[in-house]
Formats: structure tokens, sequence, C-alpha cells
């Protein structure tokens, strides 16, 4: 995946952390990890990096992240819940102020009643407040990824200036 055209929001993102002495935990299902690759393409982000998890398997999310089984039972891997206890995993287990999470179905396959091909579960935050968003996303799996990427670099964006103004 090219970053390049990513540059311009990594390189804010990089500055409102940096300004607020921040860092930055990913916690990625659907994207496996680029959301993190994107982050650490910027030349410098070890000073606002601090480490992604991959978590594609529900196990993974439960063994790295700390998210309920009953949870993932109840909603499904793709739910706003799970997005939201990803957050709050990653934020638990790194020693980071900010925190993105995404889980979704990139396809082609895996679509269930209620959860097409390109839904996202995609959750932001730091220990004081979690917020989510659901994307519904057309084309294919690259399509679907990048534009999660690009979603998550924006609402990292507007947390990281909103807590800063604070």
């Amino acid at each position: 995946m090219e970053f390049l055209s990513l540059k311009t929001p990594l390189q804010d993102l990089a500055a409102a952390l940096r300004a607020r002495n921040w860092r930055l935990a990913t916690a990625e299902s659907c994207t496996g990890g680029l959301i993190a690759a994107a982050c650490t393409s910027l030349a410098g982000s070890s000073d606002w990096f601090e480490r992604g998890f991959v978590t594609y398997s529900n196990e993974a999310k439960t063994e790295l992240l700390g998210v309920p089984p009953a949870l993932i039972a109840a909603h499904g891997a793709v739910s706003e819940e799970v997005a939201r206890a990803m957050v709050q995993g990653a934020l638990q287990h790194a020693p980071v102020q900010l925190a993105v999470a995404v889980t979704g179905i990139a396809g082609p396959g895996g679509a269930v009643p209620g959860k097409p091909v390109g839904t996202v579960w995609l959750a932001w935050g730091t220990a004081a407040q979690v917020q989510a968003e659901r994307l519904q996303l057309d084309g294919d799996r690259g399509a679907v990824r990048s534009a999660t990427v690009a979603a998550a670099l924006r609402r990292l964006n507007e947390a990281a200036r909103t807590e800063a103004a604070a």
C-alpha cells in the first residue's frame, strides 16, 4: 500500500501528538497492521507511535487486548462494542494516551446478514472518552482497507486536535 497520499494527515497527526507529548497505539483486525504501517512510514514516528496490535482472530482480540469472549459472542467481532473494547484494551496494554481500533469485513467473503462486505467499525479515543463510528465502504478488499486507514487517520487527527485544545 502506498502511503504518499496520507503524508499530510500523518504529518498533522505527528505534530498534534508531539505537541501533547502523547503516544499512539493501534488495534487492527481487518486492516492487518496498515494503520501502524502508515504511521511508521513517516520519519520520526518513534517520537509518537508506540505500538500496533494486529488482532485478526477473535482469540487475538481476547489474548492481546482483553476483549471478553462473551462480548464477541454476543455482538460479533464486527461491532461497535468490540471496536470500543479493542480501544480500551490498547489503552490498558500500552503506555499511550490515544488509541484507534478497526474491525470489519474487507471481503470478498465474510458478509453476514446486517453486515455486508465493506462494514467496518472504527473506534478511537483516550482513557477519558472512546468514540465509535460504523463505516460502510465500497470497493474491493484493497479499497475497503485503504479507506479504513484514511478514516482512522482523520478521526485520530480530530481527537488529537480536540484533546490538545482542551
